[in-house]
């Protein structure tokens, strides 16, 4: 395993993907690469997970209480997600997508930026949800955050303008069953890809901590790039331990220049 903690080696090593024009990429990412753009690690000491406790998906069925302590999170985090803009390594990954060698883009993160930096939404797996609009738990619509803010402020739950059934942010809580379809659909991108790189995640929440072990499994190459330490640092070829928006400043440009 080689391991990279200088900055010029790592935008070196991820400019050197631009260079082979029929690699296939899957890459997964976590909170890492939006806190760059000023988003917090919710799940970090301090954050506001430590600070107060996720309300579990069973507690927001069953009590008004319950969802409307959601809501108001939400809006907190709402605040959060409208102030940020999709850094450089956002942009990096649209770009690896537009020349067609990143194959798939998985996310833990329900924060809407990948959609903000021009990804194609046909290869965006969102596998924690979507926390910038909500849906129906009846009967599916959507529904935009910024609409149910009244309901909130005089503290009913909001509902669903088609079929009256209650309204949640789009985001996988606690408790609450993993899409399926979305799943399947990642694990199977990682059988067919040469580098899986996993970016700004801490590879310790699961089943998503899984996806680099099954591309391993299938012979892919896999590069982390994570400020701390994760427990498959092991299992990769090259760890990169730099910022992400700093390692992909510039990422790509010199291509455009010359084309």
């Amino acid at each position: 395993m080689t391991l990279i903690t200088s900055l010029s080696e790592a935008r070196d090593f991820v400019a050197d993907f631009l260079q082979d024009d029929g690699l296939s990429i899957v890459a997964l990412t976590g909170a890492g690469i939006s806190t760059e753009s000023g988003i917090p690690d919710f799940r970090s000491p301090g954050g506001i997970w430590s600070q107060r406790r996720p309300v579990q998906y069973q507690d927001f069925i069953a009590s008004e209480k319950s969802r409307l302590e959601d809501w108001d999170r939400r809006f907190e985090m709402a605040d959060f997600f409208e102030k940020a803009r999709p850094n450089a390594a956002h942009r990096a990954l649209t770009k690896l997508a537009e020349t067609g060698q990143l194959k798939c883009l998985v996310t833990q993160n329900v924060d809407g930026l990948h959609q903000a930096a021009g990804f194609p939404e046909d290869r965006l797996i969102e596998i924690h949800g979507n926390s910038t609009f909500a849906t129906c738990l009846d009967c599916g619509r959507r529904a935009e955050l910024a609409d149910q803010r009244k309901d909130v402020e005089e503290r009913r739950s909001p509902r669903c303008t088609a079929c009256g059934g209650l309204l949640k942010a789009a985001v996988i809580s606690f408790g609450q069953q993993m899409p399926e379809a979305e799943l399947e659909a990642a694990f199977q991108a990682t059988q067919a890809c040469d580098v899986f790189l996993a970016m700004g995640t801490s590879l310790v929440v699961h089943p998503a901590a899984q996806l680099p072990v099954n591309a391993v499994r299938y012979r892919a190459e896999l590069v982390i790039l994570n400020g701390q330490e994760t427990p498959l640092d092991s299992l990769a070829s090259t760890v990169i331990r730099t910022p992400l928006a700093q390692t992909f400043s510039g990422f790509g440009e010199e291509t455009d220049q010359n084309m």
